[in-house]
């Protein structure tokens, strides 16, 4: 026998042993699984039975009415408001320069200061000004007495001539002087006054009421006409200037025609969140139209009682252009977009909610909305809870402030407290 086969039948001989020896091993296992095969049969009836019950408790649960808040729709008066950005501007803005040239002797305002028209800002030293004006003044005098002697001459010698003691010459020569120096004396008087102009110029007027700003000059400087000494800015009342589309030009020209008063303007802080100063009035419409940005620039006036308007500042404006009478409002947050639009979710009377098109109008106040279709007086449309919901869903409406039932327990739950309840028997 060749040594192939040799090995060959060792290796069979090594399985048959191994072979036999597993089953030798093994049938006492096998005995006891088919002794207990009845238990792990009826384990398995209970186990089914139980994922049964859980199957159906989870069906329970997806059809259990989702707790949302409901709000009706309301018919309300509803003012319709033109939005832009404005820019505050001060009604009068006035950068004081000196009149005369001299030496600046006191600043008699603090900066940021509110001043009023009439007073006095700043003094500039005033003596050079006052000499010239009391020589003016006392030129004046002087032609006035020669005026008064050249008139009593005249007088004197009117007598005489009746008389033949003065020539009618010499009259026409008195008569002449009387007039040269009354004209002196007029010249005198406009000097004088021209004088006492440059004198007066010597105190800094304030031209309007306003506020004064940083100032330029401090006391001591020579200062001359061309020095900027500060600027003054009107801020009781104010401009906002705002710019609005081409396309509400009409508009805003049939509100202002069909309208009793002015229209009326609302400025808002930047966040849209409070009103920065009392209602304001259009005053004026630009007379053209920027070719370059297609908009037309207007201006309102405000009284800014409280300064809550500043030049320079930016602010949001509201220009009210009509008010829609009876229009449908409901809250904003019932408002969804969805790829065909806006929709609601409507109340059905089945306790059901159906997805409802909507055609936004307009804002109304911070919180709604003005609805032109989809919806009529009365409808109810969820406010809360729209994120858990989907056409024909089951609902339990509930009103703004009231808070939904707390959840019941599961049969989990349940079946979870029972076992250790039958473990403490």
């Amino acid at each position: 026998m060749s040594r192939f086969w040799k090995i060959a039948l060792i290796v069979i001989a090594v399985l048959v042993v191994g072979g036999v020896a597993f089953r030798l091993l093994h049938k006492p296992e096998a005995a006891a699984g088919s002794g207990h095969g009845g238990q792990h049969s009826g384990q398995g009836g209970a186990d089914s039975q139980g994922q049964g019950q859980s199957g159906a408790n989870g069906q329970d649960k997806d059809n259990a009415p989702v707790p949302v808040t409901v709000e009706p729709t309301v018919k309300q008066s509803v003012p319709v408001y033109l939005t832009a950005l404005g820019t505050v501007t001060a009604l009068n803005t006035v950068t004081v320069n000196p009149q005369v040239a001299g030496q600046m002797w006191t600043i008699n305002f603090k900066e940021g200061q509110a001043v009023k028209k009439g007073d006095v800002i700043a003094q500039i030293d005033p003596r050079t000004f006052q000499a010239a004006f009391d020589q003016a003044t006392a030129k004046q005098k002087q032609d006035e007495a020669s005026l008064a002697t050249a008139i009593s001459t005249l007088d004197r010698n009117q007598k005489l001539v009746a008389n033949g003691y003065v020539a009618a010459l010499d009259m026409d020569t008195f008569r002449n002087n009387v007039a040269l120096l009354r004209a002196t004396v007029l010249a005198d008087e406009a000097s004088a006054r021209s004088a006492k102009v440059q004198l007066d110029f010597t105190k800094i007027i304030s031209p309007i009421d306003g506020v004064a700003g940083i100032r330029n000059v401090d006391p001591g400087n020579v200062v001359t006409t061309t020095t900027s000494i500060v600027t003054l800015t009107q801020i009781q009342p104010i401009y906002v200037i705002f710019s609005l589309p081409e396309q509400n030009l009409e508009a805003v020209r049939d509100a202002s025609q069909n309208g009793d008063d002015k229209l009326q303007v609302i400025a808002l802080d930047r966040s849209d969140s409070h009103p920065l100063d009392t209602t304001g009035f259009l005053q004026v419409v630009d007379n053209q139209i920027d070719t370059s940005t297609g908009t037309f620039k207007m201006r309102a006036e405000f009284n800014n009682p409280k300064s809550a308007l500043w030049p320079g500042q930016f602010v949001n404006v509201q220009l009210r252009v009509r008010t829609v009478t009876g229009g449908l409002v409901i809250p904003a947050q019932a408002v969804q977009r969805g790829p065909d639009g806006d929709f609601v979710y409507k109340l059905q009377p089945d306790q059901t909610v159906a997805m409802q098109p909507v055609t936004v109008a307009g804002e109304v106040g911070d919180s709604h909305v003005m609805v032109s279709k989809g919806l009529t007086e009365g409808d109810q449309v969820v406010t809360e809870g729209q994120f858990r919901l989907k056409p024909g869903s089951k609902v339990q409406a509930l009103k703004p402030g009231e808070v939904p039932p707390a959840p019941i327990a599961s049969d989990a739950s349940k079946k979870k407290g029972g076992g250790r309840r039958g473990g403490g028997g």
